[in-house]
């Protein structure tokens, strides 16, 4: 039987000490009912909308980040990995701005932290659904840290705050962690594992029972991976939305920005 974390809280006014223990020992935290599901449903919509969009201008990037296309159950296109999505959302831009998420920065002190809605990918949404044509329906280990090595810069903290907006539970697959793994060396950060490449379960690792409306927290610095649902079609469907919380120097991206090579890298392994 898979592990799970099965401790989840609710984010108020402020960040309690118990939280923020729970957080430093794990490196991952979820709170219970972030949105409403019908506002869960809302972004689901505001999402369609701009894929339709872009899958009609025959869009390949946004900002220099390429967008992931695949097909749908019924032999559709479809983007499975969105980015940006706020700055083409007004909906989606004022969701980032709820005070509750610049709380989240208290996460990564002594370090100062921001919301990245220009920089990294921004808005990311993440629609895993597998369908024999898939091209995203699980993701292999990985962390975010190798990120800023590729861009010529220091590892530096960051998180990775998730919107969920299906219900996953733990048998439908979904976010996988080693927990303590945000402090880990320096050599077993770069070389723990093979980068996205190995799907393979960890003894050590736990998963999550995910409601629609859930916000969860992970470290860039903690091993990660996404579990391949044993589902096919809309039953194995997870759209979750990313918002970067991060430090070091400001870096925006724009239409004239380069691709990363490790989009490139990934675009090859996840499947």
């Amino acid at each position: 039987m898979e592990k799970i974390i099965d401790r989840v809280f609710t984010l108020g006014e402020k960040l309690t000490d118990e939280q923020l223990a729970f957080f430093d020992e794990n490196g991952a935290i979820v709170f219970r009912n972030f949105v409403s599901r019908d506002a869960a449903k809302l972004f689901i919509t505001e999402a369609q909308r701009i894929e339709k969009q872009w899958i009609e201008e025959g869009r390949e990037k946004v900002n220099g980040t390429p967008l992931k296309y695949g097909k749908d159950e019924h032999g559709n296109p479809t983007i499975q990995r969105l980015c940006f999505t706020s700055l083409f959302s007004p909906v989606l831009h004022e969701l980032i701005q709820d005070p509750r998420l610049q709380l989240l920065t208290e996460l990564l002190r002594p370090y100062e932290g921001r919301i990245g809605e220009n920089e990294k990918d921004g808005l990311v949404m993440n629609n895993y659904v597998r369908t024999p044509n898939s091209a995203f329906s699980q993701m292999g280990w990985h962390t975010d840290a190798p990120r800023d090595i590729f861009l010529g810069q220091k590892i530096m903290p960051m998180l990775n705050v998730g919107i969920h907006l299906d219900d996953c539970p733990i048998e439908n697959g979904g976010l996988r962690i080693i927990p303590g793994t945000h402090k880990q060396s320096m050599l077993k950060l770069l070389f723990g594992k093979k980068y996205f490449i190995d799907n393979n379960a960890d003894r050590r690792e736990v998963g999550f029972n995910m409601q629609a409306g859930d916000l969860s927290v992970h470290d860039g610095r903690l091993w990660h991976r996404v579990q391949q649902s044993p589902n096919f079609g809309e039953k194995s469907r997870r759209r979750v939305m990313y918002i970067p919380i991060i430090t070091g120097k400001y870096n925006p991206k724009n239409d004239n920005s380069r691709t990363p090579f490790y989009h490139k890298f990934a675009s090859k392994v996840n499947k």
